[in-house]
């Protein structure tokens, strides 16, 4: 055997071995892919995916899209191949472990966390919409998470409106907490809440848990709206970023006419009550799935613009927006006129 021959014969296994190390050994990051998006104008189901009873709805042409992020989950790991693959992508992105979740974060404590933020931006969008169509909103205590495996599952259910504890009315999230520890722990609290806008009272016994006890929801401040809306989203989809396109689509689908014209537009950002868009993160990520998608606009908040020109979007036009009324007076102008001179990234970073 030659220099040569044996030369390979020893580093070709080695170099085997290193792959194989690095596709199986985990590195601390955390990627981030292009996820789903969802025009929330369409159905799923056979039923629109914004559904309203007590007042007309208008079903139009046109797109209004929800955009995601593909994220590692907390707890997960990714190859060095994964990791190096998506650092080189334009589309996607890395980022140390440590700087994406907290060190005690399980995937179940994220999921949870989602959730809750995803019940909250639903509530938020719907009040934005009704307010800048001129109605007044009061407000209310809703449940907003049901944990598994304690008291309450099955009794109570996300979104009932807790209207009293023990017969003591409920103004206050944190007043359903001191009510329940006024009790013993085999003695069952009275819940009248209200579901589907009828009445239904449940008793429910907590228990204790370090020394506190808890009957497994999470109540929080809600809102009292003059009709029903909902909205038909998967449930693994979380957190508060749609709150924008689902205040555009509401809004669109309670007024007369199309707000889209029926072109396709996109967008993200978190959403208040009182119609303020925030930022949000993973733009990069979000603007090419819609880019994809056939998106002519997508709707940025302004704290998000100069990432948000980082991204690899074609054609795509990105409009700054602050608040629900730019975006809709935006969308108006834009339909009218796609010339039309219009708040924009790029004259922000100008």
């Amino acid at each position: 055997m030659t220099r040569r021959t044996l030369a390979i014969a020893i580093s070709v296994p080695l170099m085997v071995a290193l792959w194989l190390t690095a596709a199986i050994v985990p590195v601390p990051y955390v990627t981030f892919t292009p996820g789903v998006s969802v025009d929330m104008l369409s159905e799923a189901g056979g039923q629109e995916r914004i559904q309203v009873n007590g007042h007309k709805a208008f079903y139009d042409d046109g797109e209004l899209r929800m955009t995601t992020v593909s994220v590692t989950r907390a707890g997960d790991s990714v190859s060095v191949f994964t990791a190096i693959q998506a650092w080189l992508s334009g589309d996607n992105a890395v980022q140390p472990y440590s700087a994406v979740y907290d060190e005690d974060e399980t995937s179940e404590s994220n999921q949870q966390e989602s959730a809750y933020m995803m019940t909250t931006s639903q509530d938020d969008a719907i009040a934005a919409s009704l307010r800048e169509m001129g109605y007044t909103i009061k407000p209310a205590v809703e449940v907003y998470t049901v944990e598994k495996g304690l008291p309450a599952e099955g009794k109570l259910q996300v979104r009932d409106r807790i209207l009293s504890v023990d017969g003591t009315r409920i103004s206050d999230p944190a007043k359903v907490g001191e009510l329940i520890n006024q009790h013993k722990a085999d003695e069952p609290v009275k819940f009248v809440v209200l579901r589907d806008r009828k009445k239904v009272s449940v008793d429910i016994t907590p228990v204790k848990d370090d020394g506190r006890l808890r009957i497994g929801i999470l109540p929080n401040a809600g809102y009292t709206f003059p009709f029903d809306v909902s909205i038909n989203i998967d449930p693994k989809i979380g957190g508060p970023s749609a709150g924008l396109m689902f205040s555009l689509a509401i809004y669109d689908t309670l007024t007369p006419g199309s707000l889209t014209g029926g072109h396709h537009i996109a967008g993200t950002g978190t959403i208040t009550a009182d119609g303020e868009v925030g930022p949000i993160g993973g733009i990069q990520q979000k603007i090419p799935a819609v880019r994809d998608a056939g998106a002519q606009v997508f709707l940025v908040p302004s704290d998000n613009c100069e990432e948000a020109l980082g991204a690899e979007r074609g054609d795509v036009q990105l409009i700054r927006v602050k608040t629900l009324k730019d975006a809709i007076a935006s969308i108006k102008t834009w339909v009218a006129d796609p010339d039309a001179d219009l708040p924009s990234c790029e004259k922000e970073s100008k």
